[in-house]
């Protein structure tokens, strides 16, 4: 069978010629564009602007102090009036233990007061006047027995009485001048300066002071919080035992807030006191809140190879909690009005660094200056200006010398 090379041509077939022959032309065309206006290459523009460069680190929220509410006597917990996380003021009540043995010492020892004050106004209102009318008795006999004593004895020397009688004359004076002097002594010693007075103003005194410590005993059974602040511990319940020395609650003081991180030593040299921050709780993202640095240990952890650093929240948002993870951007840095770039566009910036610009439609290696490491761009001190257009460093298919067409690239 022989084939008519005039025959016409099936449409599908037909069809298919012209699709081939169009994708042909189209990428003979795409070649030729690229060969005479360059491969087209999402380039970044340098500009001027203002550039902060930061150290980034992760921490916690901590307080100045960290308070341990504990028992100084033993006893069993009857009553926990508050919830852990809940804000209590000075003196508020967190935990009461069983009081029953130190109210019935507190009555005990009143009633001791009361028996040693009774004692001195007993002294004051009976035994002192009693004295003294002891003494006025004592007084009048001792002048009547001293009276016969010389009567006696007058009569002794004309012979008108026996050694016997003025024996007995004699032994009556010396009877009421002993009653004398006894009497003057309780007078004395039932005075406000006497012996017997000081001995109940001693034993007032002591029962007033065991009656401070029954008080102070009945006190220990509340336990109040010492500052105004927030619980974030509690490890008791009502009817457990508790002994002295063993934390309860724990309490973290209200006032100052800070931030603790760890900075690797490398950054040590940027950082300075009262360098600003922003920080944000990893449970709120979005939320920012500053920051300042009031703190750098001077040692080094060297498990860790970093430095502790300390920030001050001088105003702290609501949602912050005691040892809630947050994260900071410490401003090490800041100039205005400088070159720059974005990151990505730099090549080798570990050493000598360098840039693919775009010098009219070719290709350009630059080796550049760097300055300020920003978030994501860098400064470029020598070899850009601004309105330079850099072909990204990810960008592998220009080289050197290449011819290129540059478009905008996303920032």
């Amino acid at each position: 069978m022989t084939l008519d090379s005039n025959a016409p041509i099936p449409r599908r077939q037909w069809l298919k010629r012209a699709l081939w022959l169009a994708l042909v032309i189209g990428a003979a065309g795409f070649a030729l564009r690229n060969t005479i206006l360059g491969t087209p290459v999402a380039a970044y523009e340098a500009v001027r602007s203002d550039l902060i460069q930061t150290v980034v680190a992760s921490g916690r929220i901590i307080t100045p102090q960290r308070v341990s509410i504990g028992p100084v006597t033993t006893g069993r917990v009857v009553r926990i009036p508050v919830s852990e996380g809940q804000s209590v003021k000075r003196g508020d009540i967190l935990i009461a233990l069983d009081e029953s043995d130190e109210r019935a010492a507190v009555a005990q020892a009143r009633a001791a007061v009361a028996q040693a004050e009774a004692k001195i106004r007993q002294l004051r209102e009976l035994g002192l006047p009693a004295a003294e009318q002891s003494l006025v008795q004592a007084e009048a006999q001792a002048v009547q027995a001293r009276r016969q004593y010389e009567r006696s004895l007058e009569l002794k020397e004309k012979g008108f009485v026996s050694q016997a009688a003025l024996d007995d004359a004699k032994r009556n004076l010396d009877v009421a001048e002993s009653q004398l002097r006894s009497a003057r002594l309780q007078v004395k010693t039932n005075s406000p300066a006497g012996s017997d007075f000081a001995l109940a103003q001693t034993a007032l005194a002591q029962a007033r002071a065991t009656l401070e410590v029954a008080r102070a005993r009945l006190d220990e059974t509340v336990i109040r919080a010492p500052v105004d602040g927030v619980l974030i511990g509690r490890a008791v319940e009502p009817g457990n035992v508790v002994q002295p020395g063993k934390e309860l609650m724990a309490l973290a003081p209200a006032g100052e807030t800070q931030i603790v991180v760890q900075i690797d030593e490398k950054n040590l040299s940027q950082l300075k006191l009262g360098q600003k921050a922003l920080g944000s709780a990893d449970a709120f993202p979005r939320e920012r809140f500053a920051a300042e640095v009031i703190y750098i240990n001077p040692g080094i952890d060297p498990q860790r190879g970093s430095v502790e650093v300390k920030l001050r929240v001088a105003d702290p948002p609501e949602y912050l909690r005691q040892d809630m993870t947050v994260s900071v951007d410490i401003e090490v840095a800041h100039r205005s009005g400088v070159v720059v770039v974005p990151a990505d566009a730099v090549r080798d910036a570990g050493g000598r660094a360098w840039v693919l610009a775009i010098n009219g439609r070719r290709a350009e290696r630059r080796l550049v200056q760097l300055g300020l490491r920003g978030d994501g761009r860098m400064e470029i001190v020598e070899g850009v200006a601004p309105g330079d257009r850099l072909v990204p460093a990810a960008d592998l298919r220009v080289k050197t010398g290449d011819r290129v067409r540059a478009i905008p690239a996303d920032t």
